[in-house]
């Protein structure tokens, strides 16, 4: 894998790559990950998997390995078939101090998931299942998933995702990987938390109707622009893996 921006001569070490991908110290912070085809497609056949590549799987098993916690929407946890992150799956030596795996923390507004499923009943317990609903979850639901998962409400009718990233943050969570879907990304993007995107580029081009990687589903106006400063692009194999930030508080 090169570095072509900033440009960079040779391929990269794996101690240069995870440089840089480094999260910033100490500072609270909302990393989205995601992968599209050429013609901005997020799926094939539903799921991402047809875009991946092993340059972009490197780099998702990177960056599972540097976050605290793992957020995905439940529509994304259904169609990709979610399971608690197994060790062998990320880079070894990125967590010491922390528990062998992160946890992966789901939102969920009405908690429509099978709680003895994989994700929840097989998740270990350094690492376990966070569930983040709201009010509208029925309480036999929350109390049915409670035996395998850290059950949290943060909000009447809807996930405060603002609450929810609190939650997160006051559990020792600060590094926080979003893999999306592309309405939870909408939303973040919306409620301005998200301060990264690392975004892949298959070279693939996925044809008409798939969706795209930020979708708005009953939101207002156009969601809010977000400016973003481009901090590196890699590729290998004409995959294209770029870094973007952009300046939050918290």
């Amino acid at each position: 894998m090169r570095q072509i921006f900033p440009p960079r001569p040779g391929d990269l070490s794996d101690t240069e790559l995870a440089g840089l991908y480094a999260y910033p110290d100490g500072a609270r912070t909302v990393r989205a990950n995601m992968v599209m085809s050429a013609d901005g497609a997020a799926s094939v056949s539903g799921r991402s998997g047809g875009l991946s590549s092993p340059a972009d799987r490197r780099v998702f098993a990177l960056l599972r390995g540097l976050a605290d916690v793992i957020l995905a929407g439940a529509g994304t946890v259904r169609a990709e078939r979610y399971k608690p992150v197994r060790q062998h799956e990320i880079w070894p030596g990125l967590r010491a101090g922390r528990a062998a795996t992160p946890p992966i923390a789901v939102v969920t507004r009405r908690l429509d998931l099978d709680p003895d499923d994989a994700l929840f009943a097989e998740a270990p317990p350094e690492a376990r299942t966070i569930v983040l609903t709201s009010g509208l979850a029925p309480a036999a639901r929350r109390a049915a998933f409670a035996g395998h998962a850290d059950v949290v409400v943060t909000g009447a009718e809807r996930v405060d995702l603002e609450a929810a990233i609190g939650a997160l943050a006051s559990r020792g969570y600060r590094r926080i990987l979003c893999e999306g879907g592309p309405h939870l990304l909408a939303e973040l993007t919306t409620a301005g938390l998200l301060g990264e995107l690392c975004l892949t580029v298959s070279p693939l081009l996925a044809g008409p109707g798939a969706g795209r990687i930020s979708q708005a589903m009953g939101l207002a106006g156009d969601g809010g622009t977000r400016p973003l400063r481009l901090a590196h692009v890699l590729a290998e194999d004409g995959v294209l893996l770029s870094r973007y930030t952009a300046a939050l508080d918290g």
